[in-house]
């Protein structure tokens, strides 16, 4: 595939006419609206408070993509992605797509696909939940499983051979500059839109690929040098905290498409964030010095925030939801009195019934429940044998 710079894929986006009919470039579009298809959802997504777990004295705000669509941030990437390679001739009627995914990316390459009417084929390792296979399939997409062993570096290359062999579009989702200019030109300027004569001290992110660090980050550092920007990545994963140096090789021309496996990973439970390599758009945005922390927080406190969120606010994000939002409270532990805090939640708790977000989540009623249909006479239960 061939690549383009991050400026040209702007301008290549901004001039597809897809994407001037999205909500994505439209943020101030009536919510009340007839679209002329699903793709044209994407974007616009709400700004909400937290006010029940924000600390005194500091102002915590959630940008919640799972408002998209496909109930995720990825929708961007996706359109962007299938946008830009339709207006570059990288894609034809006729063609099938192919891409690598802990699942978010290829529920929403799924969706863009089918509404295109494109073949789609995603690769995705067997460690990851399997409801994001089901939704693929259910989708119209073939899902290759690779094995858990091979971590993500394997479903990658997996990704690679099937476009070699079979002609395939590759998404690429880690590499291409139509990922962080998708976010360049819809995300932060949507975020900077909301926060329009607002205070704005802090922007939280974590990175799978890094499309959303490096694209809005870019479009607010440039609009509000100064709100800072502070990334995140699981403990056990903190690969760019280790300053250990990213290998990486060339694949279908592409270089840094393909990277080595990082020694210090190890397996986490924030599905979606940090695979077993730093992607290049994400060495990208260091490069730039997007970032002016870098926090690491454990799965134990991305599911704890996850779950507080869901009975504190009545906000269903996911594991890395929870994430983002274990570390703007942690920046809020520090932060000046009077700081505003934005994090991103970027997709819904849906995505990991089967996931140790929900291990204690009882399916069948428990003592208290029990108790509750049993202080009136009708349609008791069945009891157990």
């Amino acid at each position: 595939m061939i690549r383009t710079t991050l400026s040209t894929a702007t301008r290549s986006l901004r001039a597809s006419a897809p994407l001037r009919r999205s909500r994505a470039l439209h943020a101030t579009a009536p919510a009340a609206a007839i679209y002329g298809n699903i793709l044209e959802t994407i974007g616009g997504t709400p700004i909400v408070r937290c006010p029940n777990i924000e600390p005194a004295g500091v102002e915590i705000y959630a940008k919640c993509e799972f408002f998209n669509p496909l109930s995720s941030v990825k929708d961007r990437l996706a359109l962007g992605v299938i946008d830009w390679a339709e207006a570059n001739g990288h894609l034809k009627p006729g063609d099938t797509v192919v891409e690598a995914t802990s699942g978010n990316t290829g529920i929403a390459v799924a969706m863009v696909c089918a509404q295109r009417g494109y073949g789609c084929v995603i690769t995705m390792s067997e460690a990851f939940s399997v409801e994001r296979r089901k939704i693929m399939r259910a989708l119209g997409a073939k899902v290759v499983l690779t094995p858990a062993p091979a971590k993500g570096s394997g479903m990658v290359a997996k990704a690679e051979e099937l476009a070699e062999k079979h002609g395939y579009f590759y998404v690429n989702q880690f590499v291409v500059d139509a990922n962080p200019a998708m976010h360049e030109a819809t995300t932060g300027p949507e975020i900077l839109a909301d926060f329009e004569g607002r205070q704005l001290d802090y922007w939280v992110t974590g990175y799978g690929t890094g499309g959303t660090f490096a694209g809005a980050g870019k479009a607010i550092k440039a609009a509000r040098p100064g709100t800072k920007i502070i990334l995140t990545e699981p403990e056990n994963a903190a690969l760019i905290s280790s300053g250990v140096e990213q290998k990486r090789k060339e694949v279908l021309g592409v270089f840094g498409a393909s990277a080595e496996s990082h020694p210090a990973f190890t397996p986490h439970p924030i599905q979606g964030w940090t695979p077993d390599f730093i992607p290049k758009i994400t060495d990208d945005g260091l490069a730039l010095g997007l970032h002016d922390d870098l926090i690491t927080v454990t799965g134990p406190e991305a599911i704890a925030t996850s779950l507080r969120l869901a009975r504190e606010e009545g906000i269903f994000t996911g594991i890395s939801g929870g994430g983002t939002m274990a570390t703007a409270l942690k920046v809020a532990e520090t932060a000046p009195k009077g700081s505003v805090i934005l994090t991103m939640l970027p997709d819904t708790a849906e995505r990991y019934l089967s996931t140790p977000l929900f291990e204690g989540i009882a399916a069948e009623m428990d003592e208290a429940e029990l108790e509750i249909s049993h202080s009136t006479p009708s349609h008791q239960p069945a009891k157990a044998e």
